[in-house]
């Protein structure tokens, strides 16, 4: 066997594939190398015969052939769970544990086992859903396994069943200006936008990721790259509704001070948002709110004085170690900013890179304080954002808030910390060519190892799950191809040199289905980008609604695709993050971003590009005049008369109804379209050169609401959401 072979065939037996199609229909060879780093990257010798032997005796090393978890399917009238048996037994004893504490019991003799002695153990027909502990005993030889049982589709709430015609708002929170915020969107704008998101009927509002950021490191500002999915951005505090803001004369006279005036000043007058601003007022003042807590509020002794300080305390008791290692890594990490400049964990000393060692446990106590403060801050960010999630169903907002969980977490951050044996050290996670981008993307993430996410009962996964749909009836998955596949890119290599590491589709698929179950949740997948053949019937058939944006939905001749030919269960957007608001897409600011910043691999790629977007202005028109938005001769008014390319109310209004009218169950559309904003949130591809997630609304939420933008978007939207062909 050639050594080319040997390596395909390891990497193939650890789900790594060898050739891949990217989104432009390109097929890519994977290079030995790239296969030889992230076969390293699970932890394994790259000599397939040595990396063969251990896959072998791990599998042997397995009692009765079983892993860390089994996956029943909710639906099969007789479920089994395939056992290997030692030669001598063929009898064994069950006891399953339930989660509801209740337990089942039985013995079965094991008869016609097929070849490799892999016999079937009848399980109970009426296990209920929901996570559950097998204990197996056959001749002394025990085995346990966790037993999850999950149904093959997701929750869907009458708003979202066929026949259903929905409309939803989206926005980026940190970018909302308001008269009271401290310089960006917190979450007190969230429950104003919602109850008028509510009130004007839309039955969604969606925000972008609240995942937890670096607190000691303001700058590092991508919801889509967190410390931690578990935890939330304690930025989004609103400071002058914690309990004590109003009483405590010291924060006052802080308040009053020349240093905070001016920072504060600095944060709000800033036509960017200044983080750094923000972030310095906060904690100031967040700091001495703390204090006054612990006194008022908790007894020396742990004990607690109010129903505040209990409800704290149960806070923290909930968030079990998960809530303590994050907070005692913020403590850390903020040390280690302050003291050394040190950014990622990894550059501090070994004791302190292992969360399970005496030396951190020695910091924590003798930090005592400081870890209970950041965990004041996720218990005062859960409980604002509680707050705007009641707020918005009171108001209307039938289906609630719609939640984003990021594809990955920052591999200096907490998560990563928490879990080392968990991240795939020396590779990280992005996308080959596509049309956004046509180099490639390497987003800085840290790829989750298949095979220890399967050996820990997928507990992190379900975890990321329930923390993301807290407070939620939707929830958004970034880049659901995840659930399948990603691409892993070795460290050093660019973009283009990565390859796809196949994950437990199915399983996962499972889980995403119970928890959304559970939690009464449904569920959107973000399948934009390279989408692997059959994937969308596959998340179609388990109720997850596929994600359609506008400018994307072509058929074959390029052409847009007509409302009536939009699939069913799916939400249709106007436009994401990632890609240019309606504005900025007709006026073609987005090429111009990428030929200012070089984005383009050459001359060629930037005017086809051009020219692309000028035959697209040109279809875009005739999908519209053919729906009958536009009149066929009034069309030169979106062109100048040098045909340069012309934005204005009237265009903008065609293209929401003309999506408002689509079968997709759910229409979204972003706060930046119903003001016209120009800018996109974020440029892909870039990190500091494009100002991204920094952008801040030209008109506060107030002028949003009282000027009558959003009434007006809502209702030209609801009165075409009528005359939409049920889904």
């Amino acid at each position: 066997m050639s050594d080319r072979i040997a390596i395909v065939n390891l990497a193939g037996r650890i789900g790594i594939e060898a050739h891949h199609k990217d989104a432009l229909g390109q097929i890519h060879e994977v290079s030995e190398d790239t296969l030889l780093a992230l076969i390293a990257a699970f932890g394994l010798p790259t000599d397939p015969m040595r990396a063969g032997r251990v896959l072998d005796e791990r599998e042997r090393a397995a009692p009765l052939g079983l892993g860390a978890a089994h996956l029943v399917h909710a639906e099969e009238a007789r479920p089994e769970l395939m056992l290997s048996l030692p030669a001598r037994s063929r009898e064994i004893a069950w006891t399953c544990r339930l989660e509801s504490g209740d337990e089942r019991s039985g013995r079965a003799v094991m008869e016609g086992g097929p070849k490799g002695r892999r016999f079937p153990l009848p399980l109970p027909a009426d296990l209920p859903l929901g996570y559950h502990r097998l204990e197996l005993d056959a001749d002394g030889i025990t085995a346990l396994t966790d037993l999850i049982v999950a149904p093959d589709r997701c929750y869907l709430p009458a708003e979202l069943a066929p026949g259903a015609c929905g409309w939803g708002l989206t926005c980026q929170l940190y970018g909302l200006r308001s008269a009271q915020n401290w310089g960006m969107g917190d979450f007190t704008d969230l429950a104003e936008l919602a109850c008028a998101a509510g009130s004007s009927a839309a039955s969604v509002l969606g925000i972008n990721p609240l995942h937890a950021l670096f607190a000691a490191e303001p700058l590092h500002v991508s919801p889509y790259a967190p410390s931690s999915r578990t935890q939330l951005n304690y930025l989004y505090i609103d400071v002058t509704a914690v309990p004590g803001f109003a009483e405590d004369e010291w924060v006052h006279t802080l308040m009053q001070g020349e240093w905070f005036r001016a920072t504060h000043w600095a944060a709000r007058s800033a036509e960017l948002i200044d983080y750094g601003a923000v972030a310095a007022c906060k904690r100031r003042v967040l700091e001495a709110l703390f204090c006054r807590f612990q006194s008022r509020e908790l007894g020396a002794d742990g004990s607690v004085k109010s129903t505040l300080g209990q409800q704290f305390r149960d806070f923290q008791r909930v968030g079990g170690r998960s809530l303590r290692d994050f907070a005692i890594f913020e403590a850390l990490h903020e040390r280690h900013i302050r003291e050394k400049h040190e950014f990622s964990w990894q550059s501090w000393s070994a004791p302190l890179r292992n969360p399970q060692s005496s030396e951190v446990a020695g910091f924590a106590a003798a930090h005592c304080d400081r870890v209970e403060f950041f965990q004041f801050l996720q218990w005062e960010a859960d409980r604002q954002l509680a707050a705007g999630a009641a707020a918005g169903r009171e108001a209307g907002l039938s289906i609630g808030l719609y939640r984003d969980l990021a594809v990955g977490a920052d591999p200096n951050g907490a998560e990563a910390w928490a879990d080392q044996e968990l991240v795939a050290p020396g590779a990280s996670i992005g996308a080959p060519p596509d049309a956004l981008n046509r180099c490639g993307q390497n987003w800085g993430l840290a790829p989750v190892n298949p095979l220890v996410l399967r050996g820990q009962s997928f507990a992190p996964f379900i975890a990321s799950l329930r923390a993301n749909m807290r407070y939620a009836g939707l929830l958004r998955i970034d880049h659901v191809m995840s659930l399948n596949r990603l691409y892993w890119i070795p460290g050093g290599l660019e973009a283009r040199a990565g390859a796809y590491v196949n994950y437990p589709f199915s399983d996962l698929l499972r889980l995403v289905a119970l928890e959304s179950h559970r939690q009464a949740c449904a569920v959107v997948g973000e399948d934009l980008g390279t989408v692997p053949e059959g994937f969308r019937e596959r998340i179609r058939s388990a109720n997850l609604l596929s994600y359609r944006v506008f400018v994307f939905e072509r058929r074959q001749d390029g052409s847009f695709v007509p409302p009536a030919k939009y699939p069913a269960l799916a939400a249709a957007s106007a436009a994401t993050h990632d890609i240019a608001t309606l504005k900025g897409y007709w006026l073609g600011g987005d090429i111009d971003w990428r030929r200012r910043l070089g984005l383009y691999p050459d001359a060629h790629a930037a005017e086809s590009e051009a020219a692309e977007r000028s035959r697209d202005r040109r279809l875009l028109l005739e999908a519209l005049v053919r729906e009958g938005l536009l009149a066929p001769g009034g069309l030169g008014q979106f062109l100048s008369d040098g045909g340069e390319p012309v934005y204005s109310n009237e265009l903008r209004d065609a293209i929401l109804i003309y999506l408002a009218r689509s079968r997709a169950r759910l229409m979204l559309v972003q706060l930046e379209d119903v003001v016209s904003e120009t800018e996109q949130a974020n440029l892909p591809g870039t990190t500091d050169a494009h100002p991204n997630w920094r952008r801040l609304l030209s008109l506060s939420v107030e002028k949003i609401i009282d000027g009558g933008e959003l009434r007006r978007a809502a209702s030209l939207i609801e009165e075409a959401r009528l005359r939409s062909v049920p889904g």
